[in-house]
């Protein structure tokens, strides 16, 4: 065994486990507690959320598929107007972007 070997196999293991203030970028232990708390509740809605946007892109496709069956368009401009204001009107200027992104989202491809 090499010299530069043998050096790296006795050398200590370096950790990379990291504490939890060094996780949440939090200074004492209390904050970092409540940080991950926090972050536990926001992956649990991040998750209801997304369940909730494949519900919406289902029963999207069923309004698409009945429009297109009955002879119109697949998408209905006037009504993602009303969506897109609803949306700002709750959430402001972000609100918006964040329904452009949902109805492209549900527009899907039948």
């Amino acid at each position: 065994m090499s010299t530069a070997t043998s050096t790296a196999a006795t050398a200590a293991p370096t950790t990379t486990a990291a504490t939890a203030a060094e996780k949440t970028g939090a200074r004492t232990d209390e904050a970092a507690d409540l940080i991950g708390n926090a972050r536990e509740r926001i992956d649990s809605l991040d998750d209801r959320i997304i369940g909730l946007i494949q519900e919406r892109m289902a029963v999207s496709a069923v309004i698409q598929e009945a429009r297109i069956t009955s002879g119109g368009r697949r998408v209905n401009l006037s009504r993602e107007m009303e969506v897109l204001g609803h949306y700002r009107d709750a959430l402001g200027k972000p609100g918006t972007a964040l329904a452009m992104t949902m109805l492209e989202l549900c527009r899907g491809r039948i």
